[in-house]
């Protein structure tokens, strides 16, 4: 396929990620903001972001936050700072693809005025699900830390039924939790019942929240309220594991002396090899479809 493909930033996750990127065929990989990693990573160039030339480059691989709404780049690896402005896009070949995990209005801008194809990972489906497993093995080793209490027997409330939250409720089923999940929508509270979780309408979450351990949230909006919090036992926690800031009002658990998480990226913390591979695994299928200049 000969690729020339940059890899810019990135955390543990991106290790794996690069290491399976090795594997395509005659693909040239560039590492820009990896000078700080111990391990080397043999026949690849490591190169400062000023090397980098842009009009060469099949594929970019931004970091999972992507960049900015100014452009600039956060690398774990590297102290360098990287700034990526819309005339950098620019020089990019038409065909070029732009991978991020999360994107913002800056790359969405920058991408559709240069007409160059910008894959967001982390709103795909696949991804999603796939990555949904490491976040409920997180969800566990957490609630595991953080209570005194065994998972088998206690009260677990989920609120959201998207693709992570059906994995976490069914994962805590699985430990002979009592499952509760919360959402708005008419079809997925059927599908709780029909899976034998207890069905919670979001507009009735504080009155069933006094019966709640653990409970734990999915949707990235301000739904773990002060009223909710109000109900629940002094030993509850919350795990809040939408994007940030959460869906939690945090102040006022905090006044309240209830734990409350944020644990934002856990698939990067708990399985970053596993995580990686998922990454891998989808960009090579884009490309395989893709044939480079």
């Amino acid at each position: 396929m000969n690729h020339t493909i940059a890899v810019i930033g990135g955390d543990a996750r991106y290790l794996e990620l690069i290491r399976q990127l090795q594997t395509i065929p005659g693909a040239t990989i560039n590492l820009v903001g990896f000078d700080k990693l111990e391990q080397g990573f043999t026949g690849l160039k490591q190169l400062e972001f000023s090397e980098l030339k842009p009009e060469e480059l099949d594929v970019l691989i931004l970091p999972i936050t992507g960049t900015d709404n100014m452009g600039n780049v956060e690398t774990v690896f590297s102290h360098e700072t990287i700034h990526i402005t819309p005339q950098w896009f620019r020089q990019l070949k038409d065909s070029a693809i732009v991978f991020t995990g999360i994107s913002n209005d800056y790359l969405k801008n920058v991408t559709t005025q240069e007409d160059i194809s910008l894959i967001p990972l982390l709103n795909r489906d696949d991804v999603a699900i796939y990555n949904s497993i490491p976040t409920a093995e997180g969800s566990i080793m957490m609630a595991i830390e953080h209570t005194d209490y065994t998972i088998h027997g206690s009260r677990v409330m989920v609120a959201g039924f998207g693709r992570v939250g059906k994995t976490i409720a069914n994962k805590f089923n699985a430990l002979g939790a009592k499952v509760s999940v919360v959402t708005q929508d008419s079809a997925e509270l059927a599908r709780i019942t029909e899976m034998a979780l207890t069905a919670i309408s979001l507009n009735k979450m504080a009155d069933h929240a006094r019966e709640c351990d653990v409970l734990i949230n999915t949707i990235p909006a301000a739904v773990i309220d002060r009223h909710t919090i109000q109900q629940l036992p002094p030993h509850a926690i919350i795990i809040d594991l939408a994007s940030k800031p959460g869906g939690t009002d945090f102040d006022y658990a905090k006044q309240r002396g209830i734990k409350a998480i944020l644990a934002r990226s856990l698939p990067g913390i708990v399985a970053p090899k596993t995580s990686g591979r998922i990454l891998a695994d989808v960009i090579k299928q884009f490309l395989q479809g893709h044939k480079a200049d």
